[in-house]
């Protein structure tokens, strides 16, 4: 096994989502109305869209919120139109840091964000300065149960096409290549596999690893920009002490 994520990293994003619902609702509804508008409105046709819908499902999303953004998006209702802008830099003790946004006002987010980076100690960059420690992955996440065997989910996820199943504490998580996600996705679902996350995303090439104080400064960036209504992901390479609660 690979340690490409590390449990307490993922555990810190899971309870993100479980205090932030009604706001994470509204960045994946602009997600899904970003794909309905560029690619179409049928998830059977829209490989995007029906990554998203997953995504979606798995947040706990409500099947009408779904596609109410999915017909704002396609042009059945009224809706707003978004650019999708990435911004990099560093956060304390040289962590790299990558903000994607889903905006009607680069103007405003672009201040918003450096706003961000300055008032922490971070220091925001310019493009690529710090995209290519990343790698983008495909990124399932399945809670450990009584009921999941986990030599039958490896198996299960290295025929569909999975690059590698990392077993950390709590959960299983799946990496597959951006193009092999949906594949491998749907494979599991129809095996009756839930997830508590299935998403292409970001993995860091290299981790850095910090102390307990500049865990605390690190973390204060990301939940700045996560805060922003603009923001949809922050992505990071923070590897943050055992100890670390968050």
């Amino acid at each position: 096994m690979s340690g490409h994520s590390k449990w307490h990293n993922i555990q810190a994003k899971k309870g993100k989502v479980d205090a932030r619902r009604g706001k994470i609702f509204t960045k994946i509804g602009k997600e899904l109305a970003v794909s309905a508008k560029n690619g179409g409105s049928n998830p059977d046709m829209n490989g995007r869209l029906n990554d998203l819908v997953a995504k979606a499902k798995a947040a706990n999303m409500p099947q009408d919120t779904i596609y109410k953004a999915i017909k704002k998006g396609a042009g059945e209702m009224e809706g707003v139109n978004y650019e999708e802008i990435v911004y990099e830099g560093y956060a304390p003790a040289g962590v790299a840091i990558v903000v994607s946004t889903l905006t009607d006002n680069k103007n405003r987010s672009a201040a918003n964000v450096r706003h961000a980076f300055t008032k922490t100690g971070g220091n925001l960059g310019s493009s690529g300065c710090v995209s290519y420690m990343f790698l983008t992955k495909g990124q399932i996440i399945i809670e450990k149960t009584e009921k999941i065997d986990e030599d039958d989910l490896m198996m299960a996820a290295l025929d569909a096409g999975a690059e590698d199943v990392n077993t950390e504490e709590e959960v299983f998580e799946i990496l597959t290549t951006q193009a092999d996600f949906t594949k491998v996705r749907l494979a599991l679902e129809s095996l009756g596999y839930n997830f508590i996350s299935a998403e292409v995303t970001m993995i860091p090439d290299l981790f850095v690893s910090v102390g307990v104080e500049d865990a605390v400064k690190v973390q204060r960036l990301i939940d700045a920009l996560e805060d922003d209504d603009d923001v949809q992901d922050v992505y990071h390479n923070c590897e943050f002490p055992e100890e670390w609660e968050g």
